[in-house]
């Protein structure tokens, strides 16, 4: 992946609380507890996906196109609140490869899956679509990223590409592949192929970190909620951390700002940006609040990190609150399109805003970090 910008701040121990930890673990009871529903949540909505991919390629028209690509920015919105709980070691970043890359790598070069147009519209039929390579599991995650970091062959994004279509800088909005790609298009059966098994890798990689966070003996959950409370809590914050800041404000939304390029772009070819801020912003606020809203409308919740942080320092949990309802309000109030926004001076404006409200959550992420006597250094 890239480089992120780097917000460099270290927690330091100015605020010992002593070495008393023992109401750490509920609250980490509780983020397993969210975890699980998140991940599971994030699966059920992957199962969609797939069903409705099945659905289109069986039958390719403009309007099982249309429901293929809803039920994509369905899925999105449960996954993007998961990625709180990422940044130290998790079972996301676990696996050979690591689950998250085979999820959720991006930017990725289109050109290495399927046809692009060149800077004259002339169509390139490259890709592992149009030519003799085997279309099956083993090798798109022998391909994902082996010529490259950019050379990304699983995961949302290149199911979102097979959906959506190239970017093209001159035209408004996301992309516009037809339905007809499927039909009668150059290899269009193996464009369907590939678009059924990269469904079906996603959701194998879901399951496979849901299974570590299930409530089951011998489980990650299990030994992070049995472990040392202050490690337990240090992975926590360290994840909040890192994704307000340098995932978030910085790869996400502040390297965009800085090149104004719309391949810097999460999810260029849905324009489905604006909104996977807010959900990533989401997640983090999710975890701080010990509560999770599930796609059934159910709220799982339980002794929340809010709880813990309030029993020592009310003023810094009334802070913390203020500022991830703030952040959650400006990112939730992004129009998009974000490629559109980072060319304008009032979408700037507003990613701006964002980016500061990130930059301060981090900063008493920091603080609530020193109040355990826990050190972060977060890039």
């Amino acid at each position: 992946m890239r480089t992120a910008l780097k917000l460099s701040i270290a927690a330091s121990m100015l605020l010992g609380c002593g070495e008393d930890l023992a109401d750490v673990a509920p609250t980490l009871e509780t983020y397993g507890a969210l975890a699980e529903a998140e991940y599971e949540d994030s699966l059920t909505a992957a199962d969609a996906l797939a069903a409705a991919i099945d659905a289109f390629t069986a039958d390719p028209t403009e309007a099982s196109l249309r429901d293929a690509r809803d039920a994509w920015i369905a899925a999105r919105d449960p996954y993007l609140q998961t990625e709180a709980y990422r940044y130290y070691g998790g079972p996301i970043e676990q696996g050979d490869p690591e689950h998250e890359g085979e999820l959720n790598n991006w930017p990725i070069d289109e050109s290495v899956i399927d046809y692009v147009r060149d800077g004259e519209g002339e169509r390139l039929d490259t890709g592992i679509v149009n030519d003799d390579t085997v279309i099956d599991g083993a090798t798109l995650r022998a391909e994902n990223t082996a010529a490259g970091e950019t050379a990304v062959t699983t995961g949302y994004h290149p199911i979102e590409f097979l959906l959506w279509g190239q970017d093209d800088p001159a035209l408004e909005g996301a992309g516009m592949r037809p339905a007809s790609d499927y039909v009668d298009a150059p290899n269009a059966a193996r464009r369907a192929t590939y678009l059924g098994v990269a469904a079906g890798l996603v959701q194998e990689e879901l399951a496979a970190v849901l299974a570590e966070w299930r409530d089951e003996p011998g489980t990650y959950r299990r030994a992070m909620v049995e472990g040392a409370p202050r490690d337990g809590l240090r992975d926590v914050l360290t994840g909040l951390a890192e994704m307000s800041g340098p995932e978030l404000a910085g790869e996400r939304i502040g390297v965009a700002l800085i090149t104004g390029d719309q391949e810097d772009e999460h999810s260029c070819f849905s324009d489905n940006t604006h909104r996977e801020i807010a959900m990533d912003a989401l997640g983090v606020q999710n975890v701080y609040l010990g509560r999770y809203v599930r796609l059934d409308g159910s709220t799982v919740s339980g002794p929340s990190l809010s709880d813990l942080v309030r029993s020592r320092d009310a003023d810094l949990d009334d802070r913390m609150r203020a500022q991830l309802e703030e952040t959650a309000r400006l990112a939730g109030a992004l129009p998009g399109p974000f490629d559109e926004m980072i060319l304008q001076r009032e979408g700037r404006e507003q990613l701006d805003a964002v980016v500061a409200s990130l930059r301060a959550q981090v900063r008493i992420i920091v603080e609530i970090a020193a109040l355990f006597e826990i050190t972060l250094n977060v890039e």
